[in-house]
């Protein structure tokens, strides 16, 4: 039911196909970010038709709101959702690491108030399974504690210590692991003992694929880049590796060549809320005035439905008059754009072509 095959690799960079219960996932991909079941403004056809293989919605957000017992009775995230291909749920230890001034961590897991109506919660390995199971995605997440960059040596030791030891107790409890994959996720900041200290204890319990967490919370950039050099070539080869929580076409570019198969990020559809979208190698803000009556479409290049059937007049009057239309269209690009990438670097891999590659 589930398979991973690497097909083809050009430096570190590396093309593969990702069998699931809900179909083919061709890697490198780019998951959109659904994270209370929905991919904000669009309707499942309409993420569908940006080529999206896999969203990503949240347990955290969806155990608050309407809650995993009602989305199960519903038939799991994919009857809910009208979404039919594959999903990955992330198992909520990022949503409660944003939530310091609101949560207490031990080593059974984490007491939160929840952001909605000041509830008390707990969540620890053992529960965020069994929501996740409830949700029924084909690919869950296993809880791990995230801290912000910088952070003490001290702290990042003790989220190594307790990611290591939850995921222990996350594959202990998984009660679905014929028809869910279950990803361990690499912790460490960027210190280099650390990520491999997480790695080693990671590998050892064969999780079927891995992601990388904890970056893209306060590093740079080349702190990121760096650490994905060294925590990379870590991970087993014959297994998806995952890169949480990041998604421009520059981190995109750059998490590729170093032999990243999958990532996430809200920021398309983000960025499209306020009037931002990826064009002409850059970003440009629609609301500017120079385009109050630029015929052109977004991104002559682009296929999407927003570039193939209005212009940057229309995108510049909806985003300035506050129609929610224009959240839609801009998200449909920009989710396209992302998605568009992932193509062209896969056909560059399987070409053996070298520009998606780092020295």
């Amino acid at each position: 039911m589930f398979r991973f095959e690497l097909q083809a690799t050009a430096g570190r960079a590396r093309a593969g196909r990702l069998i699931t219960p809900h179909g083919e996932i061709l890697t490198p991909t780019f998951m959109p970010v659904g994270t209370q079941a929905a991919v904000k403004a669009l309707t499942a056809d309409q993420v569908a038709d940006t080529g999206a293989a896999v969203v990503l919605a949240n347990a955290f957000h969806c155990m608050l709101r309407p809650g995993a017992d009602v989305i199960a009775r519903a038939g799991g995230l994919h009857a809910f959702m009208r979404w039919p291909r594959s999903i990955l749920t992330d198992s909520g230890g990022f949503q409660v690491f944003s939530l310091a001034a609101i949560r207490k961590v031990t080593d059974e897991g984490v007491w939160f108030k929840s952001p909605i109506d000041g509830s008390k919660h707990f969540i620890g390995p053992e529960q965020s399974m069994a929501i996740q199971n409830q949700l029924g995605a084909d690919i869950i997440m296993a809880f791990d504690e995230c801290v912000r960059l910088p952070a003490s040596p001290e702290e990042v030791r003790e989220a190594v210590d307790r990611t290591s030891r939850w995921a222990e107790r996350c594959l202990a409890a998984h009660g679905r692991p014929a028809d869910q994959w279950l990803l361990g996720i690499v912790q460490g900041g960027t210190d280099r003992a650390e990520r491999e200290r997480s790695a080693r204890a990671l590998t050892a319990m064969d999780f079927p694929g891995f992601a990388i967490g904890g970056l893209s919370v306060g590093e740079s950039r080349a702190e990121m880049e760096a650490t994905l050099d060294f925590t990379v070539p870590m991970l087993p080869a014959d297994k998806p590796r995952y890169l949480m929580g990041v998604g421009t076409p520059e981190d995109l570019r750059s998490a590729v060549a170093r032999g990243i198969d999958m990532a996430d990020c809200v920021n398309p559809t983000r960025m499209a809320r306020h009037g931002t979208v990826w064009a002409e190698g850059g970003k440009i803000h629609v609301t500017n005035a120079r385009f109050k009556e630029d015929p052109l479409p977004l991104d002559p290049a682009c296929d999407c439905h927003t570039c193939q059937r209005y212009d940057r007049r229309y995108l510049h009057h909806l985003a300035r008059a506050g129609e929610y239309l224009s959240h839609t269209l801009l998200s449909i690009h920009n989710v396209r754009t992302l998605v568009r990438l992932c193509e062209a670097m896969r056909a560059e891999i399987l070409a053996g072509r070298s520009s998606v590659t780092v020295a």
